[in-house]
């Protein structure tokens, strides 16, 4: 053939690995690389310079499926033209899921936190607040910006060479220690994900509705088909069409504008007590979001019932409450949603756990005996390692705790109850796919609510509360984008080991072009300058709670404890009875899901979706209900792509 016999064997060897594992290529990761820091320094650029569009904290990214749809659309000419050249289904899988895990460190809940908490204790002190008198001693310097020069070039703007020797030197060692920590715990997720995978993929066979989309874009088949799809196109043009029609009215405000769409006040009309209740901590709105349309249209019917009827349900009770009395001035914390929040989620996670015990069990089994078949033997290797990793990374952040000042006994508790809640929106996202804006359960406060500030101590309440930035909110948490990588990979050419890798390496790069992008974006608009999305909110929730507490030094609050049982209490009934009833139609995620403040935006395209889903299968059966499922893909593709542009 004219080529030399070890050039040939070399060739083949090349070819041969490239198909073992065609998903993950060379050619893939560079480009997955590639579009990460592209995507990262865009999402930078559109949530922290702008504000425009916070799209990393729906519960599917946007700018990755509009990156997703491009590389397609350029596949599907490619494919015509020059075959050879063309991605596969692997490939584009692997770039987009690489870009999504990029992202969860761009997102609007992690570095872009980050950065809103590193100066924010030194910066922002002054004789208001007195951060110099009641905490700095207890700050771990070595995790925070302290320089005051490189700190007002950073708030203040105007720098176009922040990476130069003289201003980066202060940001080193604190992003590096943060930098850490945060990939530490995100390997500890991933040997999570791995132990638990087969039980939720194959065994229980959960539905993953977010990742219908991606699946259906990229299947060298069924992607023909997708894209040639008529309904597709029409639930494409009429999420289309409502965002530019909405798009032009916020540029020209003399354009008509589709109400409703977006988030609408219905609780104007409750003024008189006791309906006005309903505003109580957030305002009552309804919206008809079409991509949370589309999304909710995958979930089973009986999670997403319960998603808006608690919701409707907590409303209710809030009126009940006025009418009653008691949300009067000696009982400000009713109807107390922050502790039977805290209260659903971690029973909720422990019946996840408690329910997973037999499979985990397996697991152990397959991990250190070293029988079975060549598969199970393969397998068990790589639980093996993911249980040395879960072992050394949980040893990796008590010792992380140690340096911040944070006590042994109250690091374990406080990294335990991260990883507990972390598993339980990961099976929330994996059965539901709803956003879990879960923004009042964090350990931080469970601690606080349960032994009191006087117990914790102000050295470790100020090591807590410098962690506030990952866990004050969990919309964009790497966990179940993982889980989800792992469910699109099924039954293509991505294996488990590379896809580990790629998750990994995803993570690291994508926490490296978050700094760059965050660096970049801020120092030369101004943080608190012309910089309109610039987190400074979330160091100030860190630590003017932390004066707060200082000043106030809260004991066991006995009434919060009550209402964390209580919340717990109706979860776990809520389960036993769904187990024992197989129509029983109330869930205890949907649940545990209204009363965080999750469903606040998206109750009513819930009720929508399930109102919709439910006629359909009625009156038409499961036949009728898959052939609209390229239309509601479409809805969500649509605002997407408007949404991107």
């Amino acid at each position: 053939m004219g080529i030399a016999p070890g050039i040939e064997v070399h060739w083949i060897l090349i070819t041969a690995k490239k198909i073992k594992n065609a998903g993950v290529t060379p050619v893939a990761v560079l480009l997955g690389l590639l579009l990460i820091f592209i995507n990262n320094l865009w999402i930078t650029i559109i949530e922290v310079r702008w504000y425009a569009l916070d799209g990393t904290c729906l519960p599917i990214f946007i700018t990755p499926i509009f990156i997703l749809f491009v590389t397609c659309m350029v596949n599907l000419i490619v494919r015509k033209v020059a075959p050879s050249l063309a991605l596969s289904r692997g490939e584009l899988l692997t770039i987009y899921i690489m870009i999504v895990m990029g992202a969860t460190l761009a997102s609007h809940d992690l570095i872009q936190n980050l950065f809103g908490t590193l100066g924010h204790p030194h910066y922002m002190a002054n004789e208001s607040n007195q951060y110099e008198k009641l905490f700095w001693r207890y700050l771990p310097e070595q995790w925070f910006v302290t320089d005051k020069v490189a700190l007002k070039g950073f708030y203040a703007g105007g720098v176009d060479h922040p990476f130069v020797w003289s201003i980066i030197r202060f940001w080193l060692v604190p992003l590096a220690l943060w930098g850490l920590l945060a990939l530490v715990m995100i390997a500890m997720m991933l040997c999570i994900n791995i132990l638990i995978r087969k039980q939720w993929t194959e065994n229980e066979k959960l539905v993953f509705p977010l990742v219908q989309l991606p699946i259906a874009m990229t299947s060298e088949d069924a992607g023909r088909k997708f894209y040639s799809s008529k309904l597709m196109w029409a639930g494409f043009a009429v999420a289309m069409t409502i965002g530019v029609i909405n798009g032009l009215h916020a540029l020209y405000p003399s354009m008509p504008e589709l109400t409703g769409v977006k988030q609408y006040s219905i609780g104007q009309f409750f003024t008189a007590r006791p309906w006005n209740a309903v505003n109580r901590l957030r305002d009552f709105n309804i919206s008809m979001y079409p991509f949370m349309i589309g999304l909710a249209y995958f979930i089973p019917l009986d999670l997403s019932f319960s998603c808006w009827f608690f919701y409707v349900a907590r409303k209710a009770w809030q009126v009940v409450g006025a009418a009653m009395g008691w949300d009067g001035a000696g009982n400000s914390g009713f109807p107390y949603w922050d502790a039977q929040s805290s209260g659903a989620w971690l029973a909720l996670s422990i019946v996840i756990v408690v329910a997973a015990m037999p499979h985990l069990k397996s697991v152990w089994r397959q991990a250190f005996s070293g029988e079975g078949a060549e598969e199970d033997i393969s397998e068990g290797d790589i639980y093996r390692k993911a249980i040395y990793g879960l072992a050394l990374g949980f040893v990796t952040l008590l010792v992380l705790g140690r340096l911040m000042g944070l006590q042994l006994h109250f690091a374990i508790i406080f990294f335990v109850l991260y990883f507990l809640i972390s598993i339980g929106i990961t099976r929330v996202r994996a059965e539901l796919g709803t956003p879990h804006e879960i923004y009042f359960v964090n350990p931080q406060q469970i601690m606080v609510g349960l032994l009191g500030f006087n117990v914790i101590g102000i050295a470790n309440m100020t090591a807590l509360q410098s962690m506030y930035w990952f866990n004050r909110c969990y919309r964009s948490h790497p966990m179940p984008n993982q889980l989800e990588s792992m469910k699109m990979a099924d039954g293509t050419t991505i294996k488990i080991r590379p896809l580990i890798f790629i998750l990994m390496l995803s993570a690291a790069f994508g926490l490296l072009t978050s700094y760059w992008a965050n660096l970049h974006v801020t120092y030369s608009a101004g943080a608190t300058g012309k910089s309109l999305g610039f987190k400074w909110w979330v160091g100030a929730e860190s630590f003017d709670r932390l004066t707060q507490l200082i000043r106030n030094k809260p004991s066991t609050d006995i009434v919060w404890i009550i209402h964390v049982i209580l919340g717990a209490v109706i979860v776990t009934a809520l389960n036993l009875v769904r187990g024992a009833f197989v129509a029983w139609p109330f869930h205890p995620a949907g649940y545990a899901l209204a009363i965080s403040f999750a469903m606040d935006y998206f109750w009513f395209t819930f009720f929508v979706a399930w109102l919709i889903k439910l006629i359909i299968v009625r009156y038409g059966g499961m036949k009728l209900h898959n052939t609209f499922v390229p239309f509601f893909l479409g809805l969500v593709l649509g605002v997407f792509v408007i949404g991107s542009l």
